[in-house]
């Protein structure tokens, strides 16, 4: 699932993020993550309970509430402890997610199959910040 080639067109061939974690406390390794997304061109929405304003982008308390609004996004990028990880794959997939990743430490392989066994890329254990300053 975290072939170079694989990870590196979900990085190019992308354009909206749903980061699930994301809130407003730059002192989080969310928020720099997020702000490396938008710096590489593309769009973050903001997925975390308070709902709030990051990066310039609307938050919303759920995949759900920010797919109603955006449609489906390319890439949903998690940044939850691998024990809520599960819940929060299966609503990526609802909404129809082109991408579901997992960041650093975030591991579950029972989501993963299931997003594998839906046809939908699977990136676990990895960071899109780390992987762009490696091409």
């Amino acid at each position: 699932m975290n072939e170079p080639a694989r990870i590196r067109g979900v990085l190019d061939d992308s354009s909206l993020w749903f980061v699930v974690g994301l809130g407003n406390n730059p002192s989080r390794t969310a928020y720099a993550v997020a702000r490396t997304i938008v710096a590489h061109g593309k769009r973050v929405i903001p997925i975390h309970p308070r709902a709030e304003s990051v990066h310039g982008e609307q938050g919303f308390a759920s995949i759900a509430e920010a797919a109603a609004v955006h449609g489906a996004p390319d890439v949903v990028d998690m940044f939850v402890n691998s024990e809520r990880v599960g819940a929060l794959t299966d609503d990526a997939l609802v909404v129809g997610a082109g991408a579901i990743w997992f960041q650093l430490g975030v591991v579950d392989y029972d989501a993963a199959r299931r997003v594998e066994d839906a046809g939908v890329t699977m990136i676990m254990d990895r960071c899109p910040g780390i992987e762009w300053s490696r091409a």
